[in-house]
């Protein structure tokens, strides 16, 4: 969707300000904000790709004010509520109202080593040849999509060249709304900086994306 979260080359938000030797967290907090988003998310209610909706369809003002962790906790309330495994009222409270839904797995803590090194692969196998090889030019679609998509808004319509053919995995675009993993080809595309920001930028530049098949046609 075309979402705070998609600024690419946008003006007026002002330098990134890097942080030397940034920790990992800078509050306790955001360490429970990690740890319950990624519980939640192996009890297998919804998927990665719901979960990153959740965080991009918060209100800009919302979005555009809130800390990184922040913004993970809104999205993992937004889908408790969605998925009726907690209420508004219940957050708004700060405790359960009424008896607790079931889940479909728990994480528990002796398993969550084991978890975080398996992590959740999202290749899979072939069922058709690629459409596109390395050195193809391709060009982006231009779409408004608005449900999830993993092609930013500054690199639609856009010429680039295929570097990298990855295999196929799941695509985010079906996976987010419910509609099955659908798997297809994904593609490592570099573009000049020129071809997504126009002449005036640093000629120098070179953008990388990984990107699924439906997003490309031959330029």
């Amino acid at each position: 969707m075309n979402g705070a979260q998609d600024l690419g080359g946008q003006m007026g938000f002002g330098p990134l300000e890097l942080e030397d030797n940034e920790p990992n967290f800078h509050a306790k907090w955001e360490e429970r904000a990690f740890a319950l988003t990624l519980a939640m998310g192996a009890t297998g209610t919804w998927n990665i790709d719901s979960s990153r909706f959740a965080r991009e369809s918060l209100p800009p003002p919302v979005y555009l004010t809130s800390s990184y962790y922040k913004i993970w906790t809104l999205g993992l309330e937004k889908l408790l509520v969605d998925n009726s495994l907690v209420s508004a009222e219940e957050l708004d409270a700060g405790k359960p109202l009424g008896p607790s839904q079931p889940l479909n797995r728990v994480l528990k803590a002796e398993s969550v080593a084991a978890t975080l090194k398996k992590g959740g692969p999202a290749d899979r196998p072939e069922t058709q040849p690629a459409r596109y090889k390395v050195g193809d030019r391709v060009r982006t679609r231009r779409m408004n999509p608005e449900h999830h998509t993993r092609l930013p808004r500054y690199a639609r319509d856009a010429v680039g060249t295929v570097e990298t053919v990855h295999g196929v995995h799941v695509f985010p675009d079906t996976n987010a709304r419910g509609l099955g993993e659908q798997p297809t080809w994904l593609y490592g595309i570099v573009f000049k900086g020129t071809d997504i920001w126009g002449a005036d930028s640093d000629p120098t530049l070179t953008l990388r994306l990984d990107l699924w098949e439906p997003y490309l046609d031959l330029a």
